[in-house]
């Protein structure tokens, strides 16, 4: 079955999981999730993830997810650059989640980064998900 977006079909399936209170979930495998999968692990979202091929060409990706207290560590994640509506902000215009409680997941000339990388290298995008 082809999606229309994957990205956002990868983070209904961590909101699902993690409010059914699963240790992880399956997802299928692709650069930009990996890369999305990164961003989460660096920032401590997830507790991280390891792609498994099924066979030639077909790869799904183990996402674990992570917990404090029993509660789980993400509250909120929505995609907000969806296929029917890009969006697009300068590092001066893109606002903090939650006054910098969250983060936000861009796609940059320097690879997929959070907001706080971004800022740091000083470098705008496409804002793919907000995380919180």
């Amino acid at each position: 079955m082809s999606l229309s977006d994957p990205l956002g079909d990868m983070l209904t399936r961590i909101r699902n999981a993690q409010s059914a209170r699963h240790s992880s979930c399956v997802a299928p495998a692709s650069n930009l999730r990996l890369n999305v999968l990164e961003a989460l692990k660096r920032e401590g979202y997830i507790r991280g993830y390891k792609k498994e091929e099924l066979r030639k060409g077909i790869s799904q990706l183990h996402i674990e997810l992570k917990y404090s207290d029993g509660e789980p560590v993400i509250k909120e994640i929505q995609r907000v650059s969806k296929p029917g509506r890009r969006v697009y902000s300068k590092i001066k215009e893109l606002p903090r989640v939650y006054g910098g409680l969250g983060v936000s997941i861009l796609s940059t000339p320097c690879g997929v980064l959070s907001d706080v990388e971004a800022r740091a290298a000083n470098v705008g995008g496409e804002v793919l998900c907000r995380v919180f």
